[in-house]
């Protein structure tokens, strides 16, 4: 049956089931995207600081769960069957957020996860319940002493142990507003943790359903954007005003003499990271300070984060939304035919004339600034993907670092896509080599390479680069103008 493209791409949770937007946030929710992952997610700070009691139970059970951890650790090494039911989860993909590209398939909480939490249960959360700096524990602890844990495991952690809340939840809303024929019981696997059998449990919910799976909805005061409130970024950035919050002389004193001891006369970035970590291992206080200075303002966390959620919900819904019904409606390029080259090709001088001259490019401003993030273009680029026969993965890490887009049909037919900003001042070194090391690494047979500039300036420096490295004329380097001040309709953006 042809496609009806007069009738608009239904992108998110409101349009699939039969909602308006203003009926899922007046219930508090976030209206998901159900094309792809959006890059919002669960911030554990969020429960805590939040004054509602059910939140903050919520935030306790976490912790109650790390303590009964830390029992079972003291038993010494967990066998593997054990160590994966406990402490490795998969996504709960159902609630389409996070970090995940081209659909709602993460990789979930592996062996390092595990394996970082359960060794730290007997040294950073050692005294849970017992805090003598904080106001209370924190999971995210994890990740400012270990690297390979960020803000996309904490939040599916957090995600996992809230799974019956979030499902109740759902389930509220579900029944209230959503159709009985679009929604059902399903059976939720490893929905709450039993402690009486020492085991997660499912439980049955009536939920929306949506390609033989649930959907989940998440309020959206508990989501934020970037990273969690607790992080090691920040840590790292002002450690050198951490020892300054410290009110015992003598500790304070021991942590500068320590840190400047571990720095060379002239040191590097990567130096200067290295003997903050070492000061932190050598003084492990300085992580509740940290943290009590982060509680402290936990008011800042919570407005950050509602100003980031907004944020998403206008670049994300509003602008993206109008860009796919346009792309759809002018025309038609939802079901393009050809191998992953060609039509990786084709759909992105679809996209490339909808930003351009169907005034598209408003989707990359806010408030009339230009927004110049690279994984904020990956987002969009999803809408060119509805109804594909082909397999697009976003950020493949093939062995060499992550590629933006895996474009496939089989394996003998791949296509790498490469988007760049042009004001990203490693622009030409990346054009040279990037794109081709993918392609060796992952045996792909194409690249096309997406070059995104906001201004005259801009595009003067990308013709020189390509110029230089004798790509002005190829077929496989598309430009594409997200300048405001050169549309017709510019004022309005």
């Amino acid at each position: 049956m042809a496609r009806d493209n007069s009738a608009p791409v239904s992108l998110y949770f409101s349009d699939h089931f039969g909602v308006t937007r203003k009926v899922v946030e007046a219930y508090g929710a976030f209206d998901v995207s159900l094309v792809a992952d959006l890059p919002l997610f669960v911030d554990p700070f969020l429960l805590f600081a939040s004054g509602k009691p059910e939140y903050r139970q919520l935030h306790d059970n976490i912790i109650d769960y790390l303590k009964f951890l830390r029992a079972k650790a003291a038993t010494g090494a967990l066998d593997p069957a054990l160590t994966r039911s406990l402490y490795s989860f998969k996504e709960v993909k159902q609630n389409w957020l996070g970090f995940t590209r081209g659909g709602n398939r993460g990789a979930g909480l592996g062996g390092h996860f595990a394996k970082a939490l359960h060794s730290n249960l007997h040294t950073i959360f050692g005294n849970f319940g017992a805090e003598k700096i904080t106001k209370a524990s924190h999971l995210e602890k994890l990740c400012l002493v270990d690297s390979g844990v960020g803000r996309d495991r904490i939040s599916d952690f957090t995600t996992r142990l809230i799974l019956e809340f979030l499902c109740d939840y759902t389930e509220r809303f579900a029944k209230q507003h959503i159709r009985p024929d679009l929604r059902r019981v399903f059976s939720v696997q490893r929905a709450l943790f039993n402690y009486e059998v020492q085991a997660w449990v499912p439980k049955r919910f009536e939920l929306p359903a949506y390609q033989g799976d649930f959907v989940l909805l998440t309020p959206s005061e508990l989501l934020t954007k970037d990273d969690t409130w607790i992080n090691r970024q920040d840590l790292f950035r002002d450690f050198e005003d951490v020892p300054e919050s410290i009110g015992n002389e003598t500790l304070r004193a021991q942590i500068n003499d320590y840190f400047l001891r571990q720095l060379p006369k002239e040191p590097s970035r990567k130096e200067v990271a290295k003997a903050i970590d070492a000061t932190i291992r050598e003084h492990p206080e300085i992580i509740d300070y940290y943290i009590r200075y982060k509680e402290d303002n936990d008011e800042e966390a919570k407005q950050t984060s509602r100003k980031r959620v907004l944020y998403s919900e206008r670049v994300f819904h509003d602008q993206a939304a109008s860009l796919a019904n346009l792309l759809n409606l002018e025309t038609g390029f939802y079901g393009i035919p050809g191998d992953t080259y060609s039509e990786s090709l084709e759909r992105l001088r679809f996209l490339k004339h909808g930003i351009e001259a169907r005034d598209g490019y408003k989707l990359f401003y806010v408030d009339g600034r230009p927004i110049e993030r690279e994984q904020d273009v990956h987002v969009m680029f999803d809408l060119v993907w509805l109804g594909t026969p082909s397999d697009v993965n976003r950020e493949v890490n093939n062995g060499r670092g992550p590629a933006d887009f895996s474009v496939s049909r089989g394996a003998k037919d791949k296509t790498i896509i490469e988007f760049k900003l042009a004001g990203n001042p490693q622009l030409k070194r990346n054009l040279e080599k990037q794109a081709e090391i993918y392609k060796d690494s992952s045996r792909a047979q194409k690249t096309i390479k997406v070059i995104v500039y906001f201004s005259e300036s801009q595009l003067a420096k990308v013709r020189g680069v390509l110029r230089d490295l004798k790509l002005d004329a190829a077929e496989n380097v598309i430009l594409i103008d997200a300048r405001a001040d050169n549309k017709p309709s510019a004022s309005k953006a």
